[in-house]
């Protein structure tokens, strides 16, 4: 066999490289307990989660609460957005009454209408950069980013051109308001921990 007939024999036999292949192979590995894992682009980025990360995922939880359903909220679940091989698992999720899973029993990126990212120093750059812009990109109405080391949460709408038209910037201890917004609801920081 020469070297051509090998490399076409394993390009045949080698499958397509897609999230679910990606996620599947991740499924395979030894990833610690605790650790979210997410693909950005085509790259795996793996953090560890923090006490304050949960801390602030939980009351933005708890306040969603009051106007979501439990089953219109999600936290750490795979979600498939448009753009090169992106498979985020949102920290904070909010589904719009309508919502229906795929085929494959994944919510649909279509049907939400909040996001929230706690920012980790080492995927923050993602949160800020190609993530925002695959939210803006699919049409999410808000984005919210809460980041514990600046203590400051910075709010995203009007998604336009795969970007976001408007973006506040609000420090911990000032409200989030949304009333104006798809959410309806204004969201208390002053109880989120600091990094």
């Amino acid at each position: 066999m020469t070297v051509l007939e090998d490399r076409i024999e394993m390009a045949e036999g080698s499958r397509e490289l897609t999230l679910d292949v990606m996620f599947d192979c991740l499924e395979k590995m030894p990833i610690p307990e605790g650790t979210k894992v997410e693909i950005v682009g085509g790259n795996i980025f793996m953090s560890p989660q923090r006490q304050t990360h949960f801390e602030i995922t939980f009351h933005i939880l708890q306040q969603l609460y009051g106007s979501y359903t439990i089953k219109r909220l999600a936290s750490d679940v795979r979600i498939d957005f448009p753009g090169d091989l992106n498979g985020f698992a949102c920290d904070v999720v909010a589904l719009a009454a309508r919502s229906v899973k795929d085929g494959k029993g994944r919510w649909r990126y279509q049907d939400i209408e909040f996001v929230a990212e706690v920012i980790s120093k080492g995927t923050a750059a993602n949160d800020y950069g190609p993530k925002k812009l695959a939210y803006a990109e699919a049409g999410v109405p808000v984005y919210l980013i809460v980041d514990p080391y600046q203590g400051r949460c910075h709010v995203y709408t009007q998604p336009k051109d795969s970007d976001y038209a408007t973006v506040t910037k609000i420090p911990f201890g000032d409200d989030v308001d949304l009333t104006d917004t798809v959410v309806g609801l204004t969201l208390k920081t002053d109880e989120f921990p600091r990094d």
